[in-house]
């Protein structure tokens, strides 16, 4: 009786990610058929994110010490 009882949960479990499995190949199916033929699948109709650059201030420029300074010091 405890063998039939653990038995269910673990076919409802695999029933589950067998749907869950189908759904994502259903979604992504075409990309993984391109990707392992070595084509490109269409394109996503979000445009694609550029990273920002942004500049460090510490880097722009580097003064010197000039020697009516050095003197001061």
């Amino acid at each position: 009786m405890t063998a039939a009882l653990g038995t269910l949960p673990f076919l409802a479990t695999l029933s589950l990610l067998v749907v869950l499995g189908a759904a994502v190949l259903e979604e992504s199916g075409a990309k993984i058929a391109a990707a392992l033929k070595g084509d490109f699948a269409e394109q996503s109709a979000l445009p694609a994110i550029l990273p920002r650059v942004r500049s460090r201030p510490w880097a722009k420029k580097i003064s010197r010490a000039t020697p009516r300074w050095r003197a001061a010091a």
